[in-house]
């Protein structure tokens, strides 16, 4: 059973869950006609449910929504839908963090004071399939909204797609998204070349170093320990290994294992050896 808290519009609920104690939000055609504030009512046929976390541990999934057009509500449990669709089972407790986001992105571009986002190429290639629903969620705004976002806002909503699909929270995936351009800058320098971002080499190699900060985060270790291999067979790239360790280890305040070094050593020579052979041909 559920008590309607407040009734958003006609097509949006929040109620309370009596049985679990938990706010939840009803999102489907006219879910919320006819409905009054107290009254109680068993179930929502048809409409889509939410978890009502709000975006700020000490706000109210109440005050939440009632700083908020409901319209930013309906946008956002449409763009999840899709990308459940796109990316499997998505944590629907983003519904009001994300909401949050997509309504300041509109109002900034409406005011032209977008965000820049220089991690977006990082994004897209941690996260295609995030970026690919997040792409779609961002031709959804536009069509509800008439305004467009800029292709750096993709990357921002994939983060948010991203938390809900794994443990990782959404300032967690911007900061690997940050250390994993500073990293492959810093190869790009230490080998004196540019990658492509669209390259297979490229995206292998930014998908190992995210996946080797994440680890570094929690703590986690390599199971494969060829250090010793890669500091004898590539010391180029096994020097700049180190190089990009210790940047990351002061970035993290966190000790990397040795193991990690000769791995990102031998990434770094593959990704060398994939670019010479490219330049001969």
């Amino acid at each position: 059973m559920y008590r309607v808290i407040k009734v958003l519009n006609n097509n949006g609920v929040l109620a309370y869950d009596m049985e679990s104690g938990r706010e939840v939000i009803f999102l489907g055609n006219g879910v919320g006609f006819g409905k009054r504030n107290g009254e109680r009512f068993a179930e929502a046929k048809g409409a889509s449910s939410y978890a009502a976390e709000p975006r700020r541990g000490t706000e109210t999934a109440l005050k939440a929504v009632n700083g908020m057009d409901p319209v930013y509500l309906e946008i956002t449990g449409r763009i999840i839908d899709e990308a459940e669709q796109q990316c499997g089972k998505l944590n629907r407790d983003i519904l009001l963090s994300l909401a949050d986001h997509i309504a300041l992105a509109v109002g900034r571009a409406r005011e032209g004071k977008e965000f820049p986002n220089p991690f977006n190429q990082d994004i897209r290639a941690m996260f295609p399939q995030e970026y690919m629903a997040a792409g779609r969620g961002r031709r959804i705004i536009e069509e509800v909204t008439g305004q467009k976002l800029s292709e750096d806002e993709t990357g921002l909503i994939t983060l948010h797609i991203h938390a809900a699909l794994s443990d990782d929270n959404v300032d967690e995936s911007l900061t690997a998204a940050r250390l994993v351009k500073t990293s492959v800058s810093m190869i790009e320098a230490g080998l004196g070349v540019k990658l492509s971002p669209d390259s297979l080499g490229y995206n292998r190699l930014v998908s190992h170093v995210r996946y080797m900060i994440f680890r570094i985060m929690r703590d986690e270790q390599v199971s494969l320990d060829l250090e010793d291999y890669a500091k004898e067979s590539f010391p180029v790239s096994y020097s700049l290994a180190e190089e990009i360790c210790r940047r990351l280890e002061t970035e993290l305040k966190k000790k990397i294992r040795r193991e990690e070094i000769g791995f990102l050593g031998i990434h770094i020579e593959r990704v060398s050896q994939i670019q010479k052979d490219r330049e001969s041909q």
